[in-house]
């Protein structure tokens, strides 16, 4: 078996098809129908990946992202927005998390976004390039998914978080255009990827905000520069 997906959908028809096709995918799929019920799997069971709708009864999707956000903070949680509800992306990615698929979507779609972040994780695990960095007053591990400030408790990031950190680290002081941000984080530099980039940057700013000698600059009309004042 591959990885094990919470599957969150209250359409009954949808939720049938599209677990059924990802079972017949070899990964494990657990799917509940409305939020409540989803928080008590997460915590009863272990999870690679979450796969949200964002209109469920009991509990929205929004809101159970931010309770599991509590719980784990590093899996990926895909949400599935309604194509007219633009707005349900970017307040998803400000609650932590790290992709959408627009419905209606094909399986094959879905099944894309799953591999691209499984992917990632296998990767992250046996990367041999550097994953450990010293920005300003903080150590970030990228391996381990970890910022930390000075001796205070370490920081859990999210896997895209420590992938867009990453990224910034490697091209310290340098000008980074934000279609190549983009491509390397994201694979692709369509519109809404961007706004997902501003509110990861806005994001990582917060994280790093206890030293001042670190800067994420905002280069207007062409991308960001992280600079680290010595």
């Amino acid at each position: 078996m591959k990885a094990h997906i919470l599957f969150v959908e209250d359409d009954a028809s949808l939720a049938l098809v599209t677990k059924d096709s990802l079972e017949l995918r070899n990964y494990r799929v657990t799917h509940c129908a409305n939020g409540q019920l989803a928080l008590e799997q997460f915590q009863q069971d272990n999870f690679d990946l979450c796969l949200f709708d964002v209109m469920l009864p009991q509990m929205d999707g929004f809101t159970l992202a931010e309770k599991v956000r509590t719980l784990n903070h590093e899996i990926p949680i895909i949400f599935l927005t309604a194509k007219a509800m633009q707005e349900d992306k970017i307040a998803g990615l400000k609650l932590g998390a790290d992709d959408y698929i627009t419905k209606p979507f094909s399986i094959e779609e879905v099944v894309l976004k799953i591999e691209v972040f499984l992917k990632r994780s296998r990767f992250a695990q046996s990367d041999t390039r550097q994953t450990k960095f010293t920005i300003g007053l903080y150590a970030f591990d990228f391996q381990d998914l970890k910022l930390q400030y000075q001796n205070d408790q370490p920081r859990r990031l999210t896997q895209r978080e420590a992938e867009l950190l990453r990224f910034f680290c490697l091209h310290q002081d340098k000008i980074l255009k934000r279609e190549d941000i983009l491509k390397n984080i994201w694979g692709d530099d369509d519109y809404f990827f961007g706004r997902s980039l501003d509110v990861f940057i806005t994001r990582l700013r917060k994280y790093l905000k206890a030293d001042p000698t670190i800067k994420i600059e905002n280069i207007h009309g062409v991308g960001f520069k992280m600079i680290v004042k010595n």
